[in-house]
């Protein structure tokens, strides 16, 4: 009887020890969790604030990855709306201080005073789910706005909700341990997805409309519009873009000359870097490096529009 105690015991004792240290090292059994929306798709339920991998993730009342705002800006400070999917969110791999808008902010501050950037984003939004916050939310009276895309999302889908609470990505809830969601995430075998790549038509054409919708907003606010496009890593390896992409870049090139949108094209850009691959995490998030290049390449822009 005395084992069989002390066998529970160490049992039960190696568990707590390794929920505990899974959650203070590791931030599992608090995932940042979303909500399902009718408009807009699905974005990150608001207020919350949590580490995860040793990187801090804060959303605000409006669903930013950004710090609790007032919705009426001050006269004297300088606002940038930055809007866009992973690659503006950062993701849980990325600190909030490092985070695209928090480095654009960082490059502002160093001409301007009381600047304050905006993350408007979420996980694999097209603009159409951009659009759709915007229509929600409004232009929170900044001056500029700045939609931040990649190659994927010309071809992007209609706002849906069906990856919530299914995907293990976007959670509605949270675990009921660390362990749970340790087992879930790097044991179990995923979960059968809902397809979301159904939608017949002419996606691209869907999303450009989309972003001419946004470039309305913005004027109907007096705001300035900005559209960049980050490439994917392989656009800039010896095959390139492929021929339905470069269609596609084509196309928005033309849009943007006809609907007298600035555009910044970042794969000119990222192809003069010496060694592009080490502006990337994967095959289309940002390193510390990309993000830095891209962070100063937009705070310039927006100096230009500030003198």
């Amino acid at each position: 009887m005395k084992i069989l105690l002390i066998i529970i015991t160490t049992v039960i004792g190696s568990v707590v020890v390794v929920e505990g240290g899974l959650r203070l090292i590791f931030g599992l059994g608090n995932p940042p969790l979303y909500i399902a929306d009718d408009e807009i798709g699905y974005l990150l339920a608001p207020n919350q604030n949590l580490r995860r991998m040793g990187n801090q993730i804060q959303i605000n009342q409006y669903s930013m990855r950004h710090e609790a705002i007032a919705e009426a800006k001050p006269d004297s400070m300088f606002r940038v709306l930055l809007l866009g999917d992973s690659i503006v969110n950062g993701g849980w791999w990325t600190d909030q201080q490092e985070i695209l808008s928090a480095s654009v902010a960082k490059e502002l501050n160093s001409s301007a005073n009381s600047v304050q950037v905006l993350n408007a984003s979420a996980n694999s939004w097209g603009p159409r789910n951009e659009l759709a916050y915007l229509k929600r939310f409004g232009l929170f009276e900044s001056q500029v706005l700045i939609l931040v895309i990649n190659t994927d999302d010309l071809f992007a889908t209609a706002p849906n909700s069906s990856v919530v609470g299914v995907d293990r990505n976007y959670p509605d809830q949270k675990p009921l341990l660390a362990l749970t969601e340790a087992i879930e995430r790097f044991v179990a075998k995923p979960k059968p997805l809902p397809n979301q790549n159904q939608e017949k038509g002419d996606r691209v054409g869907s999303n450009l409309q989309a972003i001419r919708e946004i470039k309305a907003i913005a004027e109907a606010g007096n705001t300035e519009f900005i559209l960049a496009m980050t490439p994917l890593l392989r656009e800039l390896e010896a095959t390139g873009s492929r021929d339905y992409e470069k269609k596609a870049r084509n196309r928005l090139e033309e849009f943007t000359t006809q609907e007298q949108i600035t555009y910044i094209d970042f794969l000119p850009i990222f192809a003069d870097f010496p060694q592009p691959e080490f502006l990337y995490r994967d095959h289309i998030h940002l390193s510390p490096q990309g993000n830095h290049l891209v962070s100063e390449t937009l705070a310039k822009s927006i100096n230009k529009d500030e003198e």
